[in-house]
């Protein structure tokens, strides 16, 4: 466990009170993208960091009883993660610069996204150019109290919440991550996934460097610390060239706070202002809100926002870059449906998914109603719609965690029955639409079909809002291989059949793309088309991480159990050699 260390030094003058600095002032915010050139649009930084970094952390692990294994009164605690049959969005992301409650308020915008991330949590906050950390495993509300926060003082701060892998490897894998190197420390958090990140990896490890997680965001640190671009924040623009795939990320120094986009804009980020000037950035809207920050924009695709005292906020083109390819899956599932994503409210997106649903699958009903909580706007899309009322046919427990002591009478469907209730008093006699986000496995829509059948509803309905998911993800959301899609392997009839509906119906993939209208070409389709933006060619699953950390001493090539294979023609020696020699260079 990492040291904690008390510091009595106090606290700089909020960030109002330096008269050389307006960050509210729209003349010190400056903005250029230039797609085609290679030029950078900053004045030359002077950058010398004479930071040390400082980190604390909670360690709860020796608390929690891993899977299927016994506890110390014999009970046997099971996970039902099979049934909750979900992708999972990965990450989450916060950074706040000039308030000088800055952890506290990246506390708060951490509450906001908590549905992006349940399994750890972490907040990075700058004080006198010395970065300390607490990061931890569990929900937000977990990890940090009073305390924990005191310890993070400072008018600057990142934040992070993870879903991950399950077990002992977890916690070191908790971001947001912090490293030391020859001209100061950098933090940084990150939202999505780097499909390059093997051949990075092996030509890095190659060279010297030697890693102390399994995440892919630990390859980014290195290659800032490697680069020899002047100053820091070209090293984060040249870092950034070497990678492919998906990143928001943010990035804090002793004196700095910078944000991230990739080209291609797979995840999202926004910046905000609060009214005393402090610059937020966070990856929904929702956490603006909460912490009462003004939503400004987007961070562009390909743009790097640099926020400091002395400059303001500057933006500058990360690279040339493409067509933007959005997570079409921030608006049928991950994002909150107050929440403004790529420009568009989440909500209406859904609800019109419903009003779609309605008119392109019609079906006699007498009631509609929503799996909770991600079905219930295009529930009541669909029911405005068709003329039939929506109803609370279905309960969600709020207060289920990830792991359960199940009785040694097994019950049938006991996970989706833990945070499922059906409601007699609505289904029973009733023929009932069942709106859902999303089928993945089919595990969960089936248990869920059984429960409203108990229940004494005459038919059963089940409309998606979206199309069938015949591939995986590889740009930072959790999915499983195309082989575990149901819709991969099944046609519509077939699926119908495994989960017990009467008649099920998906959102026509042509519908989805018309309703976006001129943004529908912005959008990332992969997991309904198997056509990705970025070629995946070595990306991990779940188990990779667990497998490295538990002391498999073993090449990374080896460990088939935990990568997706890619192309027949890919060859990671021919991907590592240029990588390699550019090092060398």
């Amino acid at each position: 466990m990492a040291a904690t260390v008390n510091l009595s030094s106090t606290p700089s003058n909020p960030i109002s009170k330096l008269p050389s600095f307006s960050l509210n002032s729209p003349q010190k915010t400056s903005f250029s993208l230039f797609p085609n050139s290679s030029s950078f649009p900053c004045k030359p930084f002077s950058h010398s960091l004479k930071s040390q970094f400082i980190t604390s952390s909670i360690n709860p692990i020796s608390d929690l009883f891993p899977p299927n294994k016994s506890g110390p009164e014999g009970d046997v605690v099971s996970s039902f993660s099979d049934d909750d049959d979900k992708p999972r969005e990965e990450c989450g992301v916060v950074g706040i610069f000039g308030d000088p409650e800055a952890s506290r308020l990246c506390y708060l915008a951490l509450h906001a996204l908590q549905h992006r991330g349940q399994e750890g949590a972490g907040i990075v906050a700058v004080n006198n150019n010395v970065l300390q950390t607490v990061t931890g495993v569990g929900l937000v509300s977990e990890v940090f109290n009073e305390s924990k926060l005191d310890q993070l003082p400072g008018e600057m701060a990142i934040g992070h919440v993870r879903y991950s892998t399950a077990g002992s490897s977890m916690l070191k894998n908790v971001q947001p991550f912090v490293a030391g190197y020859r001209f100061g420390s950098v933090g940084v958090a990150h939202n999505g996934n780097l499909v390059n990140y093997r051949a990075l990896r092996a030509m890095l490890e190659d060279n010297g460097s030697i890693f102390n997680t399994s995440s892919d965001t630990e390859v980014v640190l290195h290659l800032i610390a490697i680069s020899k671009a002047r100053p820091f924040l070209l090293r984060i623009v040249d870092a950034c060239e070497k990678l492919e795939g998906a990143y928001s990320m943010v990035f804090v120094t002793g004196d700095k706070l910078v944000a991230v986009r990739d080209p291609y804009g797979f995840r999202p980020l926004v910046m905000g202002r609060r009214s005393n000037g402090a610059v937020v950035f966070a990856s929904e809207t929702c956490a603006l809100d909460l912490i009462e920050a003004t939503y400004e924009r987007e961070v562009y695709p390909g743009e790097v926002l640099v926020v400091d005292k002395k400059d303001g906020v500057q933006s500058l083109c990360l690279m040339p870059h493409p067509e933007p390819k959005q997570c079409i899956f921030e608006h049928i599932y991950f994002a909150l449906p107050n929440s403004l994503v790529f420009g568009r409210s989440v909500y209406e997106s859904r609800r019109v998914f419903g009003e779609i649903l309605a008119t392109e699958a019609p079906v006699d009903c007498d009631v509609v109603i929503a799996v909770p909580d991600s079905g219930v706007v295009a529930a009541l899309g669909y029911a405005a719609k068709a003329g039939v009322p929506f109803q609370q046919g279905l309960i969600r427990s709020h207060y289920v965690g990830r792991t359960f002591i199940e009785p040694s009478q097994k019950i049938r469907d006991f996970g989706v029955k833990l945070k499922l209730s059906p409601v007699r008093g609505v289904l029973e006699g009733k023929r009932v639409v069942v709106v859902d986000d999303s089928i993945v496995r089919g595990t969960t829509s089936s248990k869920i079909v059984r429960l409203i059948k108990e229940a004494g509803a005459k038919e059963i309905h089940m409309r998606i809002a979206s199309p069938p998911i015949i591939d995986s993800c590889y740009y930072g959301v959790d999915t499983p291989s195309a082989e575990e899609l149901i819709s991969n392997r099944m046609s519509v009839e077939e699926i119908r059949k495994f989960i017990g509906c009467d008649s099920l119906a998906f959102l026509p993939f042509d519908s989805l793309k018309k309703m976006l209208a001129t943004d529908s070409p912005k959008f990332c389709y992969a997991c309904f088309s198997g056509k990705y933006p970025v070629m995946p060619r070595e990306v991990k699953v779940k188990g990779v991480g667990d497998s490295m950390d538990d002391g498999l001493n073993t090449p990374l090539a080896s460990i088939d159990g935990h990568w997706i294979k890619g192309p027949p023609n890919f060859d990671l020696e021919k991907e590592i050699d240029p990588l390699y020699q550019e090092s060398k260079i």
